[in-house]
């Protein structure tokens, strides 16, 4: 198993990184990315604090780790930039907040990730038929979560995705220990977001080729 956004205490997690990979590994995951939330005002102080780490904590637990951000509530215009900065400061994977329907995001948040070329759109809510086809252009991941309130649009973005060639990918949103879910839990949620056993597997897939797309970029 691959999560590709997670948090740690240095946002709203409630694991420093080494435990969070621990438990991770433990639990069976084969990679993570540590994403914490950033804006503008963080960005270069967080990974400051994990980029140099990351590869030392997965070797140590037979893992791949990502030095990650989540920009989150970033204003749609400042979008490109701060994931410019983030990359600058040795970012990995850049993951942007979506429009979940369970928090005030600001309106244009999907399409100005999507337009700056991200890794990950993050729990996208009731994104646009033309957003869709915009990410399955320019490369950008769609998430379904396994999160709660988040996962309330995972059918509406899974059934897009498939009909416009979006690549999917599955992640947890992990802010705590039981938030990082089992495989079996996992492909249930996938399975009630409409995937068949297929569409499930290549939405793993798809995590692994980006992680290795990126480790093997170093």
């Amino acid at each position: 198993m691959i999560d590709l956004h997670t948090h740690t205490f240095f946002s709203d997690g409630e694991l420093v990184p080494a435990e969070l990979v621990r438990r991770a590994a433990v639990a069976g995951y084969q990679a993570l990315a540590m994403t914490d939330h950033a804006d503008r005002t963080n960005t270069q102080w967080l990974l400051a604090n994990i980029v140099d780490v990351v590869d030392e904590l997965g070797a140590a637990n037979g893992m791949q780790i990502l030095a990650g951000v989540e920009l989150t509530h970033v204003p749609p215009a400042t979008i490109a930039d701060v994931a410019k900065l983030a990359r600058d400061c040795g970012a990995e994977l850049v993951v942007v907040h979506g429009e979940t329907i369970v928090e005030p995001v600001m309106p244009g948040t999907n399409l100005a990730a999507i337009q700056a070329g991200v890794d990950v759109l993050a729990h996208p809510g009731l994104i646009s038929a033309d957003e869709v086809r915009l990410a399955a252009e320019k490369g950008v991941y769609l998430e379904l979560t396994t999160r709660k309130g988040h996962s309330l649009t995972n059918g509406h973005v899974a059934k897009l995705a498939l009909e416009y060639g979006a690549s999917l990918v599955i992640n947890n949103d992990a802010h705590a220990p039981g938030d990082l879910v089992s495989e079996e839990l996992g492909r249930k949620i996938a399975y009630g977001a409409g995937l068949s056993e297929e569409q499930y597997l290549q939405a793993r897939r798809n995590s692994a080729e980006l992680v290795a797309r990126i480790k093997g970029d170093k």
